[in-house]
């Protein structure tokens, strides 16, 4: 018996720790992979992850949110964007280099489609005045009629602005093609650093940015109004918009800033996307009015307002609407309150038009800040078409554009002159912001975007073609 126990304990000896005293069957030949090994490579993975995570978040803090906080740069987003300029130049070289050269006047042609004659009524039907109706007016009609059916002037403004030249962006080829190994390897380049890069930057800043703003917001709604809540409300929106303007790689030119909105005042601007509030609120706070949204835009919308006079309303609810103006003229009337930001137009419009201003926003009397705001579509197309992408479809390609520039140029103020009806005022500021920023004016409402051409515009035509023909005055 003593040297059968003496065997088995020589036996044991030889086998894994692990196995004694779990009471399960050991078989033999060469020891198995143990279980905390797995582990502690398991972990040993974690820790890499972690330290990764940790040295990322570090450089974004060191060298992207703080400088946010105060508002200054550290020069990279300048190097970066010398360095697009010079790369979108050399494609557009290279492009064309080898592109027919009667290609590239019909893409850079000014005209769509058609051709139009932009000449009036009164020119068009020239020689009729005074006269009865003939029937070859109808031509002219007819004309128009065919001219609006193939490309009318208000459909293409709610679609994607067209580039004269590729800017290295899959989503804008449609009218170039395969030009050089070199430039497709630029433009394979160009991929990985913009999905592999500067996506997950972009999206790190972003959720950083909107965090704050819901957190900041909603804790600073819990104090009493008080001078300290306002200053606490603006610095959560002025450090919240630029640290969300910089997961754009928003570069920004403002111009005559001396005639930045006062307080007391209402800022009206040109509407191309949703960030068209983050550019402006980067330079200064405002009180802003304007649709609300469900998703990720009423999350924010809600905690905005808790902090801040905001105004959300329903453009369908009749009740809204007066609500919203009696809203405005009581904050106009305390010239502490900040500047109101307003879009008349009532819906994005692709940067290319100016489109009639809603007269509600002229009607309540104060002074009018108007801002001019003008993307160059060559980095990045910020317009937000929202009957095509929703909210985080159109944040996803915004992040994976070369970057978003733009410039501002705040203009005297204005106010409604003597004899001046409200529609009058909304055009003159409407003709003055479309003139400084380079854009097309147009009358039509940007509500056709989702409606019906109204009755009282088909008639206004026939109006003006009943005064040339009996004469008693001319089209305006």
């Amino acid at each position: 018996m003593g040297e059968v126990s003496a065997g088995l304990g020589a036996l044991l000896l030889e086998l894994p720790r692990d196995c004694l005293g779990t009471g399960t069957a050991v078989a033999l030949g060469p020891p198995l992979r143990t279980s905390p090994e797995w582990v502690r490579r398991v972990m040993e993975g974690a820790e890499l992850a972690g330290k990764i995570l940790s040295t990322w978040l570090t450089l974004v803090l060191g060298f992207i949110l703080l400088p946010s906080v105060f508002g200054v740069s550290l020069g990279i987003s300048e190097i970066y964007m010398k360095i697009l300029v010079k790369t979108l130049e050399w494609a557009t070289i290279r492009i064309e280099k080898g592109t027919p050269k009667e290609s590239i006047l019909k893409n850079s042609a000014s005209v769509g489609i058609i051709q139009r004659d932009e000449s009036p009524m009164e020119k068009g039907l020239s020689g009729l005045r005074g006269r009865d109706f003939e029937l070859s007016d109808v031509f002219y009609f007819s004309k128009k009629g065919l001219e609006a059916i193939v490309e009318d002037e208000v459909t293409q403004r709610f679609s994607s602005e067209e580039l004269v030249s590729w800017n290295l962006l899959t989503r804008t080829n449609v009218n170039f093609q395969y030009i050089s190994l070199r430039l497709t390897m630029v433009w394979v380049l160009g991929v990985i650093v913009r999905y592999c890069v500067l996506l997950p930057l972009r999206v790190t800043l972003a959720f950083i940015g909107i965090s704050l703003l819901v957190i900041g917001t909603t804790l600073v709604g819990q104090l009493p109004d008080s001078s300290l809540k306002n200053w606490l409300s603006e610095l959560v929106h002025l450090t919240c918009c630029r640290i969300c303007v910089r997961s754009l790689s928003g570069t920004i030119h403002y111009h005559n800033k001396q005639y930045r909105p006062q307080k007391g005042g209402i800022c009206v601007a040109n509407h191309t996307s949703p960030i068209d509030v983050l550019i402006l609120t980067t330079d200064g706070c405002y009180a802003m009015v304007g649709q609300v949204h469900g998703g990720l835009m009423g999350i924010i919308q809600r905690a905005m307002v808790k902090a801040c006079p905001h105004v959300w309303f329903e453009r369908s609810e009749m009740k809204d609407r007066h609500l919203v103006t009696k809203r405005l003229k009581e904050h106009i009337a305390d010239k502490k309150k900040l500047p109101i930001l307003i879009f008349p137009e009532g819906t994005c419009i692709n940067n290319t038009s100016v489109m009639m201003f809603k007269k509600g926003s002229f009607e309540i009397g104060g002074t009018i800040h108007p801002v001019a705001i003008k993307y160059n579509p060559q980095f990045g197309d910020a317009f937000w078409n929202s009957s095509k992408y929703n909210m985080v479809s159109y944040l996803l390609r915004m992040m994976t554009s070369w970057a978003i520039v733009c410039d501002v140029w705040y203009m005297p103020p204005m106010t409604r002159e003597e004899g001046e009806d409200a529609v009058q005022f909304a055009n003159r500021v409407k003709s003055a912001i479309a003139i400084q920023g380079g854009l097309t004016e147009l009358p039509w409402d940007g509500g056709l975007k989702r409606a019906k051409v109204k009755d009282t515009l088909k008639e206004e035509q026939q109006k003006n073609y009943s005064k040339m023909i009996v004469g008693n005055g001319s089209v305006s």
